[in-house]
């Protein structure tokens, strides 16, 4: 009886010792290509905002930064003033791109990140021109609670919503991955890790989605491929960081 324990223990531990191989040599060829793709990605993002300077950020239609967009502890601080329409864009111009960066939204507040603003004085705001996602207190702002959901955080405004799931409440970081690509014509969008939802981004299928929302009839509205990133003033305080961008060749 004991030489049968003392085999079958023996067993065991052959056998798990082959799956923890199996499972040391996985997770360690996962890490190298991790850090492979890590090392081989890295050169290609463009930091925009790295803490520390408006070096990449001007007011939209002005040449330099608006006062009320300041630097807290590293992040990109907006705080409102008694004017509105203090919004900021990147000085650079995209086509194709993957955005990352971080916001975090104050007690029923409002803000958005644009993409393809065109610039020019017949157009007032830079969401005249350029789609956003939204960035939103979900709990508190009326803005979650109207148009079907596509007015909540992290949602193609008044076009596509995001679920609920995948947002962090006020107070609370949230990671947006926007990818645009023309070329493919897809657009993508990734909250905090999860995939929200993918979305054509020219052509008859985005031209519909326009018609079927608020900036139908619009001039101008997402009808540009290469524009500016932009940050809103919608009169609330909100805060970004780590924001960078990797062109799409």
């Amino acid at each position: 009886m004991k030489k049968r324990i003392m085999y079958v223990l023996v067993l065991i531990a052959i056998v798990s010792c082959k799956e923890f191989s199996k499972e040391s040599e996985s997770t360690q060829k996962g890490n190298e290509m991790l850090k492979e793709e890590i090392s081989n990605n890295e050169s290609k993002w463009i930091t925009l905002f790295d803490g520390s300077s408006f070096n990449n950020w001007r007011g939209y239609l002005k040449e330099e930064m608006h006062s009320e967009w300041t630097i807290e502890d590293g992040t990109m601080a907006f705080t409102p003033g008694e004017l509105g329409g203090k919004n900021i864009i990147s000085k650079q111009k995209f086509t194709n791109f993957i955005l990352s960066l971080e916001w975090k939204i104050s007690e029923g507040g409002n803000s958005g990140i644009f993409w393809g603003v065109f610039e020019d004085e017949n157009f007032s705001e830079a969401y005249h021109t350029g789609p956003e996602i939204q960035v939103l207190d979900n709990e508190r702002h009326p803005d979650s609670k109207v148009a079907n959901g596509t007015h909540k955080a992290g949602s193609l405004y008044d076009m596509i919503g995001c679920p609920d799931e995948f947002i962090n409440p006020e107070g609370e970081w949230n990671l947006c991955v926007l990818e645009i690509n023309h070329k493919t014509n897809i657009g993508k969008v990734t909250m905090n890790g999860n995939k929200a939802f993918t979305f054509p981004v020219n052509g008859e299928d985005w031209d519909k989605m326009v018609l079927n929302s608020k900036f139908k009839g619009w001039e101008g509205f997402g009808k540009y491929q290469t524009g500016h990133i932009g940050l809103q003033d919608h009169g609330d305080k909100v805060w970004y960081r780590n924001i960078k961008i990797k062109e799409l060749y």
